[in-house]
């Protein structure tokens, strides 16, 4: 190659090669520089600036104006992989259009999420697809594809997978510790990563801020051990926004940030996401690291090669053979519909009964409509969210589809007035003639926008004012007593950094979001708290503002002017169906940083239906949502009830055109709906086995069970047949689905498996395939579904690896994991997993069958489980079954860190107390002894008493 053309720009080479030459060619302070998640160009290379990361959840966000799909938990509704990898394909589209007119604008995408929903108290639950680790794979599968393009060289965008790994809460996330069995760990939340990893279609992943069994998930060693022996390909593992400085802050890991990140880029992390757009704290802490011999050249080498990887396979080099550098596919009309597509597919029907002689839904084509609710004008975004395009609300779908004349519309909002102690009314002033709308921002971090300080604040005056008594205010309580307040322009009450309280935002919104309050009763009336500073609303000279306490703040008195419920039933009253529309804002009470604490509805928006139903009968409840709730009442009151995520921008003609029977619903719930938050094990409880979460285990009876979906005709299954290949390891089913119905309708064709007499435990059914087809009325369609026999595994503890148990199985089919409609069973050979061999390798402490009272915790920063008991002043108990202890042993050897005292029993009887004298640290390890005598194959039960950490048991004898 000439010195104009290096080999790295010579598309011929190998993508390796060419990354060496450049990798060589980068001095070793220049390469330190691409460890930042904003990289610098080098001038000389010709090496432009870069920057990891570009939000893209459901559409190019954070950007300005794109394509709004449904949320990510909507796509996972839909169970269409073909449907979501064209969503996928078309925010790939529209990134690489952005990217040309803004550079801004990344093309390493952050997206999917693909953490599993175990828990629908989860804040960040709308990001994820499913609770069920093979639906969520076959959707990332689906949407990475997308994404990458199908060019056998180049790819459109480079997708991360998001958040690495076992990350459901946001309560205390960056210091909480999930507990993750090795069970659960491989049956359960590896296997969320995994599909999309080895379909090749994935340039990375990021990991999460938690800690996962005491240690940082930005220290994970199964990035080593797991993720990067699912390919050959280089994989990127960018940090998240933070997360290598709270190792030495917030999660206090390492005694210095050099120490952290050393270990983070000795772990696997290849791109440090920290201070903004400052790459010098970062790097200076990098550069202490080297001085220290912390960590080589090699270790940033490696990491730097990752990166230059994932550049060259986006085309940067080679600008004149890459097939997507004039992409011109942005606001298509393709994209339009599909919009309107994928929110009519994310539609799921929960309940449809008859009201007065047929069903509910679809509606009749004549007869009065009231809309009514909340939500029923709005289109909500959320966090990852891009700027809309166009809108469509419910009401306006309505409107457009049976006829603005036909359909009458009420919010139910509570209208109130504010009063002082001294009998003055909060007052909005009319904005100024010239005042308008700022024009749209747009921010790399959306959190960095500051609050409007251009309108003037609110007033507090004599009711003679103006001939005015007070601003009547729009009243939204939104559950946990949050609430927002409007003015008449439709702006809501919002504090920017003076303290002001003004009229001025859209929308509530923001990292913190500013436009959230609380009523506290105190005497005769009301402080107002504002959440997002947690001051107080007080009266000054230059308006209404909030204070800095309590001792300042001003007694409210709250007047209502109308009741929510009164409006709605008004409405109601003169209608032939009343559609509620209620759900949730996704930037208030659950959402990142925030967890729910019920499943229940809001009372506000629960009286509203609970009216609508007194004035109508003929009463639907639309959901829209980012998460399930608990609404027993309503399922067995209201004829028909719908669920659906925030739909993007075409949610609203989706939701009329379903509810004209234009189309179909055939949505299905991506997770359980449980009846009432009794039904739910602790926030923090990772261990979906042993705490019987999600429908793979949950013993109860849901509200409505995963896979759950109606539509508007009915289907008919029929032979399900099964036969084992044992040569190509597979079991091969086949059955006919009839639509029996009059309507024309997508259904989705589940198919579980379940073993019949497991000898550990094991789901009552796990999703193995699913299809979702098409079909007119009478017409018929055979379907064929290839399971790997991997998929009937189980996760052996007692040897560490995968294992299929010989024995019967049966395959169940059918529209939900509830609605079996044919089950087929087939025999599988093989020889049975034997017992533990403890004389050859002792117990792993982590390795139990069962525990109480116990977590895993990090054995060393880098590696290694040990238990201890979750509360040092309780005892903590392990249960390993089936332990093989030969012809005898007669002694024991523990393997601890702390101190305390270890009891091993068979059945009642205590075999051996060791007692461990505190050994000097949590890493600090000794190895006690006792005499024991245990014989055959026996249970052994292990009780751990004070702060210990045990490592491992030994036997000899």
């Amino acid at each position: 190659m000439t010195a104009d053309r290096p080999p790295f720009r010579d598309p011929a080479l190998p993508v390796d090669a060419r990354v060496a030459d450049l990798l060589g060619r980068l001095t070793p302070a220049e390469r330190l520089a691409l460890l930042h998640q904003f990289t610098p160009g080098v001038e000389r290379l010709g090496l432009a600036a870069f920057r990891t990361g570009q939000e893209a959840l459901h559409g190019v966000a954070w950007m300005g104006p794109a394509t709004v799909f449904p949320q990510a938990v909507g796509l996972g509704a839909s169970w269409h992989p073909e449907l979501v990898r064209r969503v996928g394909e078309a925010v790939s589209r529209e990134a690489r259009v952005m990217r040309a007119k803004d550079e801004r604008v990344g093309l390493n995408v952050w997206a999917p999420t693909v953490n599993l929903l175990r828990n629908p108290l989860w804040g960040r639950g709308e990001e994820g697809y499913a609770e069920d680790p093979a639906l969520t794979s076959a959707i990332a599968v689906a949407f990475t594809r997308g994404l990458r393009g199908d060019h056998p060289t180049y790819w459109r965008t480079a997708p991360v997978l998001k958040h690495w790994l076992a990350h459901n809460n946001e309560t205390a996330r960056d210091t909480s510790s999930a507990s993750v069995r090795p069970r659960v760990l491989h049956e359960y939340d590896l296997r969320a990563f995994r599909g999309a990893v080895e379909a090749g279609a994935v340039a990375g992943v990021m990991p999460a801020y938690n800690l996962v069994n005491g240690r940082p998930n930005h220290l994970s060693p199964y990035l080593e051990s797991e993720l990067r022996t699912w390919t050959e390909r280089e994989l990127l593992v960018c940090s998240d926004a933070g997360a290598p400085s709270n190792l030495g802050d917030s999660q206090a890991y390492f005694d210095t940030h050099e120490e952290a990140v050393a270990a983070s880029l000795r772990a696997g992390v290849d791109s440090f996401t920290d201070h903004g757009t400052d790459s010098t704290i970062v790097l200076g802490r990098l550069e202490r690291a080297l001085e220290r011999g912390l960590i080589g050249q090699e270790d940033v080498d490696r990491a730097v090669r990752r990166q230059l990887t994932v550049r060259m396979l986006l085309g940067e080099f080679d600008p004149g053979l890459d097939p997507y550098a004039q992409e011109p596919a942005y606001d298509t009309d393709g994209h339009r519909e599909l919009a309107r597509e994928a929110a009519e597919a994310a539609l799921v029907l929960l309940r449809n009964e008859p009201a007065g002689g047929t069903p509910l839904l679809p509606l009749r084509e004549n007869g009065r409509i009231a809309v009514v609710g909340l939500l029923a004008d709005a289109v909500k975004l959320d966090w990852y969210s891009g700027a809309l395009l166009r809108r469509s609300s419910p009401l306006d779908g309505i409107r457009e589809r049976f006829g603005a004349d036909r359909v009458d519309f009420a919010e139910g909002v509570d209208r109130i007035r504010l009063r002082t102690a001294d009998g003055r009314a909060l007052r909005v002033p009319e904005p100024a003639a010239e005042e308008s709308a700022r024009d749209a921002e747009i921010a790399l971090d959306p959190a960095l926008l500051a609050g409007r300080t251009d309108l003037p604040p609110l007033t507090a005056e004599a009711d003679a004012v103006g001939g005015s008594e007070g601003s009547v205010l729009d009243l939204i309580d939104w559950g946990d007593g949050v609430l927002t307040l409007r003015a008449p322009d439709g702006r809501y009450l919002s504090v920017a950094e003076d303290g002001l309280v003004r009229a001025s935002a859209d929308e509530p919104g923001g990292w913190v979001v500013q436009e959230t309050f609380r009523f506290e009763a105190h005497g005769d009336g009301h402080l107002l708290l504002h959440l997002g500073t947690g001051g107080y609303v007080s009266v000054a000279a230059d308006g209404v503002k909030v204070a800095a306490d309590r001792e300042s703040a001003e007694v409210l008195t709250v007047e209502t002017v109308e009741r929510g419920e009164d409006s709605v039933a008004r409405a109601a009253d003169g209608a032939g169906t009343v559609i509620v529309v209620a759900g949730n804002d996704p930037h208030i009470n659950g959402r990142e940083t925030e967890d729910r604490t019920t499943l229940a509805l809001p009372p506000h928006q629960d009286r509203l239906w609970r009216a609508a139903h007194a004035a109508n009968p003929r009463t639907a409840l639309v959901l829209v949502s980012s998460y399930p709730y608990a609404v027993p009442d309503a399922a067995a009151t209201l004829p028909a009830l719908l669920w659906t995520a925030h739909g993007g921008q075409a949610a609203g003609t989706a939701l009329a055109r379903v509810l004209a029977g234009d189309v179909s619903p055939a949505g299905r719930l991506p997770q359980t709906w449980y009846a009432s938050d009794a039904d739910l094990p602790d926030l923090l409880d990772y261990d979906v086995i042993g705490g019987r979460q999600t429908y793979l285990y949950f013993d109860g009876t849901p509200l409505f069970p995963f896979g759950h979906g109606l539509t508007y005709t009915s289907f008919g299954y029929e032979a399900l047949t099964a036969a084992v290949d044992a040569d190509a390891e597979e079991v091969r089913l086949s059955c006919t689905v009839t639509n029996t119905g009059a309507v024309a309708s997508d259904e989705v064709v589940q198919v579980y498996v379940r073993p019949v007499a497991p000898s550990v435990p094991r789901p009552h059914r796990a999703l193995v395939a699913h299809e979702r087809i098409h079909l007119a009325p009478g017409a018929t369609t055979a379907l064929a579904f290839t399971v790997p026999l991997s998929a009937l595994a189980y996760w052996d503890v007692a040897h560490g690896r995968w294992a299929v148990e010989p024995g019967t199985y049966e395959f169940l089919a059918g529209p939900s994991s509830a609605d079996v409609r044919h089950t087929v069973r087939v025999e599988l050979d093989g020889a049975a997993p034997g017992p533990r061999p403890v004389l050859e390798a002792g117990l792993e402490a982590a390795d139990y069958d069962e525990q109480t009272g116990t977590a895993i915790v990090d054995r060393a920063r880098a590696s290694g489980d040990a238990v201890t008991p979750a509360d040092a002043g309780a005892p903590g108990t392990l249960l390993y079954r089936a332990c093989d202890f030969g012809d005898g042993v007669t002694e024991v050897a523990v393997t601890a860190a702390g101190e305390g005292e270890v009891v091993l029993s068979t059945g009642s009887a205590e075999v051996a107390r060791l007692t461990l004298p505190r050994t000097g640290g949590r890493y600090a390890y000794a190895t006690v002894g006792a005499p024991c005598h245990l014989r055959d194959v026996t249970d052994l039960r292990v009780e751990l008493r004070g702060p210990l950490r045990l490592a491992h048991l030994a036997f000899a004898g």
